[in-house]
Formats: structure tokens, sequence, C-alpha cells
């Protein structure tokens, strides 16, 4: 069982990406406030810790933060769009503050459309060189984050095998269904896929990963759709393992708890849920018939039994 904990450190970013789900709110944590924050998790118990945004290099403390945490012997990563990455020496100077682990944001490898869903005219050549920059590090792991949307519902494929083929140092994929009940996202309503918009394209990518030895994650994705490969479901691992995961937001969510799947988070299930033989260990469909609806979903009747025995086979 591993519990990790999320803090963000600034909410400011240097991208504008369509779908954000933290948006701009001019807040940086604080240097005296972030090291309380990583006191607190310890004691708590914290296995991880993952520094967060907004845009988290942007943040004039995150290197103290990353030091601060190794000092703790405490793991910890951040999640990234990659721009400041594309500049070795900032690169270099995460990886001696003790930056092992970072997650690269990256929707789509087809330069329009990242640069499209980013609003950023150099996105997608900035994260290809933070990725050759990545290269000359092998001390930092890579995983390779990507928001699913409508825009790459249908390459997602194409997407993973063009990271196989020219960065095959990256072994982990994490794939997170486009929250559509932010306000970026409401006001870019043309981003929000239907479930079957890349059910076939998630298959394939998932497969094609499988057959390279690379792992994955997926969230926000009901059980029904990712056949053969519930056992990725980041949800689902958290509710069998009973994992933690907390976060720490710059706003007037403060702390928040990924327990309480239904009331918290906006997860639910459809009345066909009832007959599915994975409903216990299925979170359910995120604001269901808001922007995702009871009629893209279907029980199965698959062994609950052996999608468990994976999980815990597979920490």
């Amino acid at each position: 069982m591993a519990n990790l904990y999320y803090i963000q450190v600034t909410r400011e970013c240097n991208q504008k990406c369509r779908f954000c789900s933290n948006l701009p709110n001019k807040e940086f944590l604080t240097q005296k406030k972030g090291k309380d924050l990583i006191d607190l998790y310890r004691k708590q118990g914290c296995d991880g810790l993952i520094f967060t945004g907004g845009e988290p290099t942007l943040s004039p403390y995150l290197i103290d933060f990353i030091k601060y945490a190794k000092s703790k012997k405490i793991p910890n990563r951040i999640v990234t769009n990659g721009q400041k990455l594309a500049d070795f020496n900032y690169l270099k100077s995460l990886q001696e503050a003790g930056l092992n682990h970072l997650h690269v944001s990256l929707y789509s490898v087809k330069e329009k459309i990242q640069d499209f869903l980013t609003k950023n005219a150099g996105s997608f050549k900035n994260v290809l060189k933070a990725l050759n920059n990545l290269r000359k590090i092998p001390k930092i792991t890579v995983d390779i984050n990507t928001v699913i949307n409508h825009y790459n519902a249908d390459h997602l494929l194409e997407n993973v095998r063009f990271i196989c083929e020219n960065f095959s140092f990256i072994n982990h994929f994490v794939w997170n269904n486009l929250d559509p009940s932010t306000s970026r996202a409401q006001k870019n309503k043309d981003t929000i896929p239907k479930l079957a918009d890349f059910e076939l394209s998630l298959y394939q990518a998932m497969t094609y990963l499988a057959s390279h030895n690379k792992t994955f994650r997926v969230e926000r994705v009901p059980l029904c759709y990712l056949p053969n490969f519930e056992h990725v479901s980041t949800e689902t691992r958290k509710i069998v393992k009973k994992e933690d995961r907390s976060t720490f937001f710059l706003d007037k969510r403060g702390f928040l708890n990924e327990k309480d799947w239904e009331h918290k988070w906006g997860y639910s299930k459809a009345e066909c849920c009832d007959y599915c033989s994975l409903k216990t260990i299925c979170a359910g469909l995120f604001q269901r018939d808001k922007y995702y609806f009871s009629e893209e979903l279907s029980p199965v009747f698959v062994s609950k039994k052996e999608i468990v025995k994976k999980i815990l086979a597979n920490p």
C-alpha cells in the first residue's frame, strides 16, 4: 500500500490548456508553508510527495521543497508541462536538488493539436527538447501524462508508439480522462469527449504498451471501458489496496482526501451497474449524466477475484 500526497506549489502556469482543472489564481505556496506541509505529511505516514500546480517549475521555492523532502527521506516528484525543462541547466538543478522522478504532460504528438490544446505555439517543440534533455540524465525516471479529450481521442495509440520509438527510456504512461466540470472545459466544450470516442484507441494503446513491457494507469474511465485491463484503473487499485491520496489545493478546497468517491469527487453508478460483477471495485462514472452519460455504460461479467489478484500481485 502506497500513500501518495499531492501539494500544489503554485496555481500560475505558462500554458493555457483548454481543459485546465486548476486555473491560475496568482497563488504561490510560501517556503514556510511548504515545509510545514512536508512535515505534516511525513507524520501522517506519507510514502511519496508529488509537487504540482499550475506549473510547479514556476515556483521560486520548488528546489527548496525538493531538497527538504529529500532531507526527510520522502521520495518526491513533480507533474510538469515540460516547458522549462527545455532548459538543460534548469533541469540539471532539479536533479541536483534531489529530484529523481517526474511526469511530463503531453496530449498529442501531432504538433498542431498539442499547441492548440495548450494555447502555446511552442509547446510540442519544448516537450521534445525536455525529453531529449531527460535522456541525458538517466538518474531521473520519466512518466508521460495525457489528458484524454476530443482532439486526441482517436490517436492515443499513435502517441504512445511515437514515445516508445523515440524515447525508449520512458516506461510508464498515465491517461486521465478529461474533467468536464472545470470552467476552462465549460468554455471549450468542444474538448469534452464521449467515452465511445476513445474506447478503441485507448484499448489499442494499452495493448501496444503491454506488448512492449511498459506500465500504465488510467483515471476517470469506468471499468466497462477497460476490457482485459481493469487492473490498471487508478481508482480501482486504490479501492482494492485501500490506498490514501490527499491533495493540498491552493484555493478554498484546502486539503481533500480521495476516499469519498461519490460525494467529494463526483463519481456515481448507473442502474445497469447493479448487475455488474465489478460494482464493488469500480468507482463509477465521473460526472454521470452531466457530461458523461449512463447510456454509455454496460455491466460486465468477468471475475472480480482475478482482477484483485492482478492488482495485489503488481504493486
